[in-house]
């Protein structure tokens, strides 16, 4: 079986239907259809069945799909060493990052580095922090870029720190603050409890959260339309001068900051494109 065959196999085991499974991987529902019967034809099995609700894998199908996942692992394991053996740096590079920093920051890196290693691929995941640190845990991307200090006991490096503050259309007065609406953003755990326990330090009364949205994105264009304040880390508002801003410190008049890591496996450091990446924004000049 060719990889492509591991990689239908896996995409149909997930979605359960030849449609979405074909357009996951961008290919034509009867070519799919077509490489899927080749594939029965060369095993001499029944893979699948399609029933009501969609495919449904016989024994073989089931066992064929769950071995997919392990042998396009493989696959890519045996592609990266093989690069490996290579004087020039060469291969898939697979980065996992924050939403924030996916937007504000990473673009500007891959350029960098791109031009300096110009055989090197992107394969690029993006989520809340939380999630991005799950993937690499599960070693699903080489290398994660996040905010927040969490365990871990293998690579791991401090890539800068940014300051947490308050930012208006309108000037802002602090002792206000509780009765001003807010644009409350979802995020990660440590960054809320940061937020909280400053709030928790300097008013006694809850914020009046007039808006919950799921990106800081989302809450800064709405501070941008005057619909309220927001909470936000410094990347986001950088380069708005006209946004009144208050930045937030502790109870001894130190700036809150929020840290931005990054994080590997000390197996991956073994890869020239990851080595020559770590080495890169190790040395990378994020803002100050």
């Amino acid at each position: 079986m060719e990889e492509r065959d591991w990689e239908i196999l896996r995409a149909l085991y997930l979605e359960h239907n030849i449609t979405k499974a074909a357009k996951n991987l961008y290919i034509t529902q009867p070519t799919l259809t077509k490489r899927l019967k080749q594939i029965e034809k060369d095993l001499g099995v029944k893979v699948v069945n399609r029933g009501v609700k969609g495919v449904v894998f016989t024994p073989q199908g089931e066992y064929l799909a769950k071995k997919a996942e392990e042998m396009l692992a493989l696959s890519s394991r045996i592609r990266e060493e093989v690069l490996n053996m290579e004087q020039r740096v060469a291969g898939v590079l697979k980065i996992g990052a924050s939403n924030s920093f996916a937007r504000y920051l990473l673009p500007g890196i891959l350029r960098g580095y791109k031009k300096r290693y110009p055989d090197v691929e992107f394969r690029i995941t993006t989520g809340i922090s939380r999630v991005v640190f799950e993937a690499v845990y599960n070693q699903d991307v080489h290398i994660a870029l996040l905010r927040g200090d969490y365990a871990w006991l293998e690579k791991k490096q401090l890539l800068y720190e940014e300051r947490v503050c308050i930012a208006s259309l309108t000037p802002i007065d602090m002792e206000e603050l509780p009765r001003l609406p807010r644009i409350h953003y979802e995020t990660d755990y440590a960054y809320k409890a940061l937020v909280e326990e400053w709030w928790a330090e300097n008013y006694s009364q809850p914020p009046n959260i007039m808006a919950r949205v799921d990106r800081g994105d989302t809450c800064k264009e709405m501070v941008l339309n005057g619909l309220g304040y927001g909470i936000l880390p410094e990347l986001y508002v950088k380069d708005l001068p006209h946004l009144h801003i208050v930045y937030l410190h502790d109870k001894q008049g130190r700036p809150i900051r929020r840290r931005t890591w990054m994080y590997c496996r000390n197996d991956a450091l073994d890869l020239k494109v990851v080595r020559s990446f770590v080495d890169f924004i190790g040395k990378y000049p994020f803002p100050a």
